[in-house]
C-alpha cells in the first residue's frame, strides 16, 4: 500500500518524497520517453502532489537531470577558474573527460547518453544541463562578453568529443591517452572561453 499523504501532498519526511519523486520519475522516463513523461504522471505514480515535484526540482528539465544523476559537481567550479586564466581551457577539460573516464562516474554517464540518444528533446536536455550548470558559471566569471555563446561552443565540442570516445567509440579518439585528447581539445576551450570571438 502506498504510504498515506498528509493534507497538501506533503509526505512525511522530506528524504523520503524527493527518493519518492527520483524513482517515479526515473521509471516514468524509461517507460514514456521525456515527452511523453509528465509532471503530474510522475507525482500521482509518487504519490504526491504536483506542487511538491516542482518544488524539489523546479522544471521537468532540472527533474530530469536529477533522476538521470548526472555526476557534474558545480562547487568544483571555483577550483576550474582560479588560477591563470591562460589555463582555464585546459583545466576544464580536463576536469569533464575525467568525469567521463573515472571508473565509477564513466559507466553511469555512458549509460546515461545511450539511454537518451535516441531521443534528440532528452539529448538536448543532457546537453543543456553540461553548458548551462557547468560550463556556464565559468564563463561568466571570465568576464568577457557573450558567456552563453562561449559556453554553447565549448559544450558541443565537449559532449561530442565525449560521445564519440566514450559512447560511439571512434577508434583513433578511442586509441589515445587521456591528456593527448586533453592537449587537442584544450587549444579550442580556452579560444571559445577568452579570446575574441568573430561577429557582433
Amino acid at each position: 500500500m502506498a504510504e498515506a499523504v498528509r493534507r497538501g501532498g506533503r509526505r512525511s519526511g522530506q528524504s523520503g518524497t524527493r527518493d519518492a519523486i527520483l524513482g517515479s520519475a526515473r521509471t516514468q522516463f524509461a517507460e514514456n520517453g521525456f515527452d511523453r513523461a509528465t509532471i503530474r504522471g510522475i507525482a500521482t505514480a509518487a504519490g504526491v502532489d504536483p506542487a511538491l515535484v516542482h518544488h524539489f526540482f523546479g522544471t521537468k528539465d532540472e527533474l530530469f537531470a536529477a533522476a538521470l544523476e548526472l555526476p557534474f559537481d558545480a562547487a568544483v567550479m571555483p577550483d576550474l577558474i582560479a588560477g591563470d586564466p591562460d589555463g582555464v581551457g585546459e583545466r576544464v577539460v580536463r576536469h569533464y573527460l575525467g568525469v567521463w573516464a573515472d571508473p565509477v562516474t564513466g559507466p553511469h554517464l555512458q549509460a546515461v547518453f545511450r539511454s537518451v540518444a535516441s531521443r534528440p528533446e532528452a539529448l538536448d536536455t543532457v546537453r543543456r544541463f553540461v553548458i548551462e550548470r557547468v560550463l556556464e558559471p565559468v564563463a561568466a566569471s571570465l568576464g568577457r562578453d557573450r558567456p552563453a555563446l562561449r559556453a554553447e561552443l565549448l559544450g558541443a565540442q565537449l559532449v561530442g568529443i565525449a560521445f564519440a570516445r566514450y559512447v560511439v567509440g571512434l577508434p583513433h579518439l578511442q586509441e589515445l591517452e587521456l591528456e593527448d585528447v586533453v592537449a587537442l581539445v584544450a587549444p579550442s576551450a580556452q579560444r571559445y572561453l577568452t579570446e575574441d570571438l568573430p561577429g557582433v
